[in-house]
């Protein structure tokens, strides 16, 4: 079920990656984010009702619900004409509890890949925060591009590797993983500001 759930995450952190880049009109990729938002609030209130007293799972499911509620209040906010500042103060808080979330994968999961990860989708929701919660218009370019850096890396390719069960939680490939991460991250800043693309008045949301 995780598997499934973060392939169509990484479907539509690549249709608001490109949505951010000006290829994708902000009301047609409203209605990924609600396809995939209402999924992934679903996925885990299974979860959840299954769980009982396995804290692991509840913590799982938690995780999952951070991003369900933000592509639903980005899908919503964005069909319904809502100022995106709600949805960038909302992406801090879960910039913050993805931070948690990574530790619980490194010390208590001890899934290293995922902790990695967890951290890039951290940077990620931060940018999200500074473009819509501070209106920090200039960083759209580079923010789209770590969309889908993100939407490729940390999302569709784990989903793959998990559903042929090539998967490895082994601490190698999160070395791998964060070298890759930084060296993307690092690389993208200085070529979306050459760009000097002009960035639009009104983001219009998220992943």
């Amino acid at each position: 079920m995780a598997s499934v759930g973060l392939l169509y995450v990484g479907a539509v952190l690549f249709v608001n990656a490109v949505m951010l880049l000006g290829r994708v009109e902000p009301r047609a990729a409203a209605i990924m984010n609600l396809f995939v938002g209402a999924m992934q609030v679903v996925f885990p209130t299974i979860l959840l009702v299954q769980a009982g007293t396995d804290t692991a799972a509840i913590s799982f499911a938690a995780g999952i619900y951070l991003f369900g509620f933000t592509y639903l209040y980005v899908g919503i906010g964005t069909l319904a004409g809502i100022d995106s500042t709600g949805v960038g103060w909302f992406s801090l808080f879960v910039s913050f509890s993805a931070i948690v979330f990574s530790a619980v994968n490194f010390f208590d999961v001890k899934d290293y890949p995922f902790g990695v990860i967890w951290l890039s989708w951290s940077f990620l929701w931060f940018l999200f925060f500074l473009l819509l919660g501070l209106k920090r218009a200039e960083l759209n370019d580079y923010t789209g591009w770590v969309t889908l850096a993100n939407a490729l890396g940390t999302t569709t390719l784990p989903a793959f590797l998990l559903l042929t069960d090539n998967y490895s939680s082994a601490g190698k490939y999160a070395v791998i993983w964060a070298v890759c991460t930084v060296v993307i991250v690092v690389a993208l800043w200085p070529l979306t500001r050459r760009t000097g693309a002009a960035a639009p008045a009104e983001p219009a949301g998220p992943a």
